[in-house]
């Protein structure tokens, strides 16, 4: 049924170079530049993932110098707030103090004056109590 001549070692023989052939020619390039691909895709995802971690490594440090700047802030504040009360009510007690050393110089100040009108009212009362003495009685009987 088939008749094997020279034709195929002869098919046999090309089949094999031409496999060859491709295999120098193609296929090692190919391997090649696909295993040149492989390791630069392996050396970037490493690459990648460290600096993925550093950078959640430096988030986490600056998350915690944040958060314990707030702490400072919070605490620095409330210090200020006390400090500005306590100096509010030392202000306040002085004012206090002070309206109230106003108060009682005004005080003595009015009794002061209000004594010098008595006195004033006392003699002008007594100047006219002996002009009316000496106009009802006369000059003569009143001394």
């Amino acid at each position: 049924m088939f008749d094997f001549d020279a034709t195929l070692p002869l098919m046999a023989l090309q089949f094999l170079l031409l496999a060859a052939l491709l295999n120098v020619i193609f296929y090692k390039p190919m391997t090649k530049v696909l295993d040149d691909r492989d390791n630069y895709v392996r050396t970037n995802n490493l690459d990648a993932r460290e600096h993925l971690a550093k950078a959640e490594r430096l988030t986490q440090e600056y998350e915690q110098k944040l958060a314990s700047a707030l702490r400072q802030s919070q605490l620095t504040m409330e210090t200020a707030q006390a400090e500005a009360k306590k100096i509010k009510a030392q202000k306040i007690a002085q004012a206090q103090q002070e309206a109230q050393a106003q108060r009682e110089q005004a005080a003595k100040e009015i009794e002061q004056q209000k004594q010098a009108a008595m006195a004033t009212l006392e003699q002008q009362v007594d100047a006219l109590s002996s002009q009316i003495l000496e106009k009802l009685l006369g000059p003569a009987l009143v001394k």
